[in-house]
């Protein structure tokens, strides 16, 4: 067997894990990103000195890249000592920033939450949004190559017909991402007529077009590994956000934006019925004439055109997402009552895979059935709703230390029911005015390239190195190394204050 026959048979044929082990994994980084807040704010307390750009930039690193690393390898499948570990290490900072407060030191704890549930936020983005995208990203960076290294739990992979692999959410996340920071919900781009808008959403593909044809001539001509189960002979990722980029651009510009779900929902359903009694979904396993013939565009690439239609449901859903998410609301306690909603429908929505697993279909990555896409909605929402709960801890952690500034974070002001001297104690000019210079920031300014970057230095790795046979160390240096590079360099970009964007 040839070496690249041997890479493609050891990230092919897997049946995937427990929803639970996936979600476990996926929620862990909003715990990190909450403990590398309490630890920023309790370092500006004890240090009147602020970080340097290298210092944030490590910090970011360990607490937001690292715990992504080692979950998807030595670690995955000690999660719950992971869990312990940081939640022991979180509440200990935590304790130190309340033990150490400078605002209500003589005041009882019920009195500051009063307080505190009156204080209103100042921001120009939701901080758990940058952070789910980020951490998608992440996710999906370090999966992408440690899959060919063997300490990768081969459970995690992508699966070949049914079952939930951790590799499986990347693709499903990603669209879920975008489409809660999509123009139409940051009402850019709705001026003008209907077909002007259009005109403007097709322009604003044509990167994508290139970066799918590059990297489908680059793999065919140089005999790189392929999945061939995953899209098809000839399609990739970059094909399938074309697809739903357009068809969900034409939609938006007749339906209502608040109406997405029920588009979502639609569209979804119809697509399952389609494959429960029509002819469609033996096309997509096995080609149309039976035998799993990849002769003609449709037979070669039939799982990736056929799947977009669940991608579709999935990117529809995160329009609404996003449209309930951004809109303005000026105090804690109502992004309580929005965590709270958002948290009470994830848990439906896992019920509701539980009851379509059991009696309808299991999930499928392969043809993005209902129940993959019930999957990626609730575990994207289960996951927002840990980074808002985790944005409101660090907010009342800043609201016990005079000062304290953390990038990624709500800005707090101070609400008309307090003294107006407090008010300007609760965050000063500079807080406002200053800029965000982080990684999460960063990563998220630039993801498309960052995507692309972990695209390209995958391959290179995989070219140069005997994944196959890579002792553990080896592999870790290797992620570690291929990450930091990623991630400084989109770093260094946001510290020029440049983004990479073609259109």
């Amino acid at each position: 067997m040839s070496h690249k026959l041997m890479k493609e048979a050891f990230v092919s044929n897997h049946n995937g894990t427990s929803v639970l082990e996936i979600t476990q994994g996926l929620c862990f980084p909003s715990l990190c990103i909450l403990c590398r807040g309490l630890l920023i704010i309790l370092s500006q307390h004890l240090c009147s000195s602020s970080h340097t750009w290298r210092t944030g930039f490590f910090i970011d690193f360990v607490f937001v890249i690292v715990p992504v690393v080692t979950t998807l390898t030595i670690l995955a499948s000690f999660i719950f000592f992971e869990y312990l570990a940081v939640i022991i290490f979180g509440a200990g900072l935590f304790y130190q920033i309340y033990c150490r407060r400078t605002c209500y030191a003589r005041m009882p704890v019920q009195k500051i939450l009063e307080k505190f549930l009156k204080t209103s936020l100042e921001s120009e983005y939701i901080p758990a949004i940058s952070c789910f995208r980020v951490i998608n990203s992440a996710f999906t960076a370090v999966a992408i190559l440690a899959v060919d290294f063997p300490l990768f739990p081969r459970r995690f992979a992508k699966t070949e017909l049914y079952g939930t692999g951790a590799m499986d959410f990347g693709v499903g996340g990603f669209v879920f991402g975008t489409a809660m920071v999509c123009p139409e919900i940051r009402r850019k781009c709705m001026e003008g007529s209907r077909f002007y808008y259009f005109t403007k959403s097709l322009y604003s593909v044509w990167p994508l077009v290139f970066l799918g044809i590059g990297r489908l001539i680059i793999i065919k001509s140089i005999g790189y590994q392929e999945h061939l189960t995953e899209y098809g002979v000839h399609w990739n990722f970059f094909f399938t956000l074309i697809v739903v980029k357009l068809i969900t651009s034409l939609l938006l510009i007749f339906l209502p934006l608040n109406k997405s779900w029920i588009v979502a929902v639609s569209t979804t359903v119809l697509y399952q019925l389609a494959l429960d009694f029509t002819p469609l979904k033996r096309l997509i396993l096995y080609g149309t004439d039976g035998s799993g013939t990849r002769v003609g565009l449709l037979n070669a690439n039939r799982e990736g055109i056929i799947s977009t239609l669940g991608y579709v449901a999935i990117y529809m859903a995160g329009v609404q997402t996003g449209l309930y998410v951004l809109k303005k609301r000026s105090y804690i306690k109502d992004w309580i009552k929005v965590t709270y909603g958002i948290l009470l429908t994830a848990i439906s929505l896992f019920v509701s895979l539980y009851i379509v697993q059991v009696n309808v279909e299991v999930a499928s990555r392969r043809m993005a059935n209902l129940a993959f896409c019930i999957w990626i909605v609730a575990s994207s929402l289960l996951l927002l709703s840990s980074l808002l709960l985790g944005d409101i801890i660090l907010s009342f952690a800043k609201f016990l230390i005079q000062g304290a500034l953390v990038p990624c974070s709500w800005k707090l002001i101070q609400s008309p029911a307090t003294n107006k001297k407090h008010s300007e104690s609760l965050v000063s000019e500079a807080e406002r005015n200053k800029p965000s210079i982080c990684l999460i920031t960063a990563m998220n300014r630039n993801q498309l390239t960052f995507f692309l970057m972990s695209n390209i230095t995958t391959g290179l790795i995989n070219l140069l190195v005997d994944t196959l046979h890579s002792s553990t160390l080896w592999a870790l240096f290797v992620l570690n190394l291929h990450m930091f590079t990623n991630c400084l360099i989109m770093y260094l970009l946001h510290l020029q204050d440049r983004t990479i964007k073609f259109w």
